[in-house]
């Protein structure tokens, strides 16, 4: 166990002496905090993780003197995988007072959510709630449905390809003929549109492109003929769970041998499945374990030691959201009812510090701009990953501003006055 000093330091953001002082003075509603996961059902083995990781966060805001003078309130309610049960537990989660509702495992599900608080806010100007998505990468979220009181934490599609290209055309191991494959839905597709808008501007052309049925591909084996048949020396993939194993493991069946680039090889259960296959490939992500450095050495066993396992990707997306939020909440004035503007206010003022560089809040259409580390995977890494002897080994790290996206024009965010 890391000795409590340590730990109350370890994310940055902690409250000052002063500010543990004005919050005990301060007499106001308590904070509630709401994980809005899918806990049970398909998937839910990786998704209840999202949830794990906001609990540590309030914990950590609780040991730093909580909020209003409160003790920060954590509850977590089981969407059940749906965007109707999403629907049904956020007026349950309403009704209960929650100010802060976070969801990370769903695209579809976070589109319910930020329209559920869209609506909330707009009937109920006095009782406003946040939404912060952890792992919600669509594009629309910060489009076409951007909105006010949403903040996505998560990265996107324009991003992730984004950083990938960079660094594999750095490190030369992008080439100059690829192949796009991705899953039948909105984050898919954005992967796919991502490659196409890159190509020109990065030396690269993409020979062919396929979007595939979601979970229901056995055999990607006559995918993998078509990759070879195109000639590709590079294949993107936006694919998760069994449709990323899959198709690494019949790419290595053939002995095909290309660069890849992908988005979800870290989520558990994926490199132990994939096995050597996965050695060579790309990965862009907002945290990488060695690039933390002693910074993430100290997380990773601060949170094993609170939650009884070391952390994997989702629950870092959850530790690092909740951390900026910390941040922004220790410059809000505490006392009273809980207010939604002023927090939104400051977190669109906050600078929080990693080890890879700074996060920021792009006011614009509250797209949290991080670092993103790019890293291949490889045997003898400084850490091993999902119980194998291979790791993500960082190659380049590339600022959230030049990783990030141009603002879409869909999005036409208004600010409160």
């Amino acid at each position: 166990m890391l000795h409590r000093r340590t730990a109350l330091g370890l994310i940055a953001g902690t409250f000052t002496a002063s500010n543990l002082k004005r919050a005990r003075a301060a007499s106001g509603d308590p904070l509630k905090i709401v994980a809005l996961e899918s806990l049970s059902g398909p998937g839910s083995e990786q998704n209840h993780l999202f949830s794990s990781g906001v609990r540590y966060g309030v914990m950590k805001m609780n040991e730093a003197g909580g909020f209003n003078g409160q003790p920060v309130q954590f509850a977590e309610y089981d969407t059940g995988g749906t965007t109707t049960g999403a629907a049904e537990k956020m007026r349950t989660a309403l009704a209960d007072g929650c100010n802060v509702v976070l969801h990370g495992s769903s695209s579809a599900t976070g589109g319910q959510i930020t329209e559920d608080v869209r609506k909330f806010n707009l009937r109920n100007p006095t009782k406003r709630v946040l939404f912060l998505g952890t792992g919600t990468e669509a594009l629309e979220l910060t489009g076409e449905k951007c909105q006010y009181y949403f903040f996505r934490f998560a990265t996107n599609a324009q991003i992730r390809v984004r950083a990938l290209v960079s660094a594999m055309k750095d490190v030369g191991a992008l080439g100059t003929k690829v192949f796009s494959i991705n899953q039948n839905y909105a984050w898919g597709k954005d992967v796919e549109a991502a490659v196409v808008e890159l190509a020109p501007a990065n030396g690269y052309v993409v020979v062919d492109k396929i979007i595939h049925d979601m979970f229901k591909v056995q055999d990607f084996s006559p995918y993998v003929a078509r990759i070879a048949a195109s000639g590709a020396d590079t294949v993107f993939c936006g694919n998760s769970g069994n449709d990323i194993t899959y198709l690494v493991k019949a790419i290595r069946s053939a002995g095909l041998k290309v660069n890849f680039g992908a988005a979800f090889l870290d989520l558990p259960g994926t490199l132990a499945a994939a096995g050597d296959a996965a050695e060579g490939y790309f990965e862009a992500e907002r945290w990488n374990r060695e690039a933390f450095g002693d910074w993430g050495v100290r997380l990773w066993a601060d949170y094993a030691a609170r939650i009884g396992s070391e952390p994997s990707g989702n629950e870092i997306k959850s530790v690092l959201a909740m951390a900026f939020l910390q941040q922004a909440l220790a410059t809000v004035p505490q006392g009273g009812a809980i207010s939604a503007d002023r927090i939104a206010a400051a977190m669109e003022a906050t600078t929080y510090k990693l080890p890879t560089g700074d996060v920021t809040m792009r006011a614009a259409d509250h797209q949290a701009l991080f670092p993103i580390v790019v890293a291949r995977v490889q045997k003898g890494a400084k850490y091993g990953a999902d119980g194998t002897d291979l790791g993500f080994v960082p190659v380049r790290v590339i600022p959230g501003t030049a990783a990030a996206n141009p603002v879409q024009a869909a999005c036409r965010m208004e600010h409160p006055t």
